[in-house]
C-alpha cells in the first residue's frame, strides 16, 4: 500500500471517528434533555399545589372537554399548568376515563392525586338517613334539608308517569326504603328516587316474596299493610303483635280502624284527629272502609315488612297505647274499652 492510499485511510477513519462522537455528543445532550423534562414532569406530578385560599369546587358536567376541566382547575388554583396536566391525561389515555359531578379540593394537592380523584369519580357525596316510616312528602324535606332536592322537583319526579313506568309501580310510596344513603352532590331527584325504589328490591328478597304469596298477599298489600305497622308506633319487639291485631282483623272481614290511615287521607292535618274525621268517608278511610287501603301510607322499614309476614299467633283484635310508647292488646271489645278507660280517658272507646 502506497503512502497516498494509506493517508486516505486514515482521513476516512478519523472522519467516522469524528461523526461517531458528534452522536455520542447528541445522543447525551437529548439525554440529558430527556431526564430534564422528565424530573420536571414528575415534580409536576407529585408536588402538592395550593394556588386557592381554602377550598376549591369544580363541577364537571355531562360533554365537558378535558380541556376546559383542566383550564378550570386552573383557574380555581387547584394546578398550576393546566396545559400540562391536560396533556399528561392525554398520554395517559385518561382525559376520556373522568366522572361527571362536583369536586372539592381542600389543602394542597398534587396533580397526580387530583386526576387519580376525577378517573375515579370522587364527588362530593352527601350522607342522608331516612328514617322508617317517613312518608314520600316528609322524605323530600329531609332531602330538601340536605341540599340534594329541590321541593318541587322531587314532587314532579315521583309522579312521574315515565319514572314510575321505569320502575314498574303506580306509586313510589312505601317503596322508597328508609336507610343511610351517599348520595353524589349533583344527583337529580329521579336518580335519588331511582336509588332508594332499587335499595327496596334488593331488600326485598325472594324469601320474603315467596312468604308473602304464602299468606295470598300481593307485594303491593303486604307492603300497605307494613306501612300501617310502622305508623302505628311503639316497640319492635310489638310489631308481631301489631300484625297479628291487622291479620285476625282482614280474616274475620273486621274494619281495621287504624288512626294512621286516616290521618295519611287528610289533606292539611292539624295534629287533631276528630270523629268527624273518622266518620268521613276516604279511601285511606279504614273506619269506613273494610279491607286494606288502597296504597302504603309511609314507607316501612325492614323490621315492619317482616313483622306484616310473621304476626304473632295470638288473637287479639284490639290494641290501645299506654301512654309510654307501648300498647295494650285486648281480644275483646269488652276488655279494649276497659283498658281505653284506664289508659285514654279522654279518647273514644272503639265501637266494632
Amino acid at each position: 500500500m502506497d503512502e497516498g492510499e494509506r493517508n486516505r485511510q486514515l482521513k476516512v477513519l478519523e472522519s467516522l471517528l469524528s461523526g461517531r462522537r458528534g452522536l455520542l455528543v447528541g445522543g447525551a445532550f437529548l439525554l440529558v434533555a430527556a431526564l430534564i423534562v422528565l424530573g420536571y414532569m414528575a415534580a409536576f406530578l407529585l408536588t402538592p399545589y395550593h394556588g386557592h385560599s381554602s377550598v376549591a369546587e369544580i363541577e364537571i358536567r355531562r360533554g365537558d372537554t378535558f380541556a376546559a376541566v383542566a383550564r378550570e382547575l386552573g383557574e380555581k388554583g387547584v394546578v398550576s399548568h393546566p396545559r400540562l396536566f391536560a396533556f399528561w391525561a392525554r398520554l395517559r389515555g385518561l382525559d376520556t376515563r373522568v366522572h361527571r359531578g362536583l369536586y372539592r379540593f381542600e389543602g394542597a394537592v398534587s396533580p397526580r392525586s387530583v386526576l387519580d380523584g376525577l378517573v375515579r369519580g370522587r364527588t362530593v357525596v352527601y350522607k342522608v338517613t331516612i328514617p322508617e316510616g317517613f312518608t314520600v312528602r316528609q322524605i323530600g324535606r329531609v332531602l330538601e334539608s340536605k341540599g340534594l332536592a329541590m321541593p318541587e322537583k322531587f314532587a314532579a319526579a315521583v309522579a312521574d308517569p315515565s319514572l314510575l313506568a321505569s320502575l314498574g309501580a303506580d306509586s313510589v310510596e312505601g317503596y322508597l326504603f328508609p336507610t343511610t344513603y351517599l348520595f353524589r352532590a349533583l344527583a337529580t331527584e329521579e336518580e335519588i328516587v331511582k336509588t332508594m325504589f332499587a335499595e327496596f328490591k334488593d331488600r326485598f328478597t325472594p324469601a320474603l316474596q315467596a312468604r308473602a304469596r304464602e299468606l295470598g298477599l300481593t307485594r303491593h298489600e303486604l307492603v300497605t299493610l307494613a306501612s300501617i305497622i310502622e305508623k302505628e308506633g311503639g316497640p319492635t319487639v310489638e310489631m308481631p303483635l301489631v300484625s297479628a291485631v291487622f291479620h285476625n282483623r282482614l280474616k274475620r272481614g273486621m274494619r281495621l280502624q287504624s288512626d294512621p290511615t286516616v290521618i295519611y287521607g287528610l289533606e292539611d292535618f292539624n295534629g287533631n284527629l276528630t270523629r268527624k274525621d273518622l266518620r268521613s268517608p276516604g279511601p285511606y278511610n279504614t273506619y269506613t272502609i273494610r279491607g286494606l287501603p288502597p296504597g302504603p301510607i309511609a314507607n316501612p322499614g325492614l323490621v315492619a315488612l317482616k313483622a306484616a309476614l310473621h304476626p304473632a299467633e295470638v288473637d287479639y283484635l284490639y290494641f290501645v297505647s299506654r301512654n309510654d310508647g307501648s300498647h295494650h292488646f285486648s281480644e275483646s271489645l269488652r276488655e279494649h274499652n276497659a283498658a281505653v278507660r284506664k289508659y285514654q280517658k279522654n279518647r273514644r272507646a272503639e265501637t266494632p
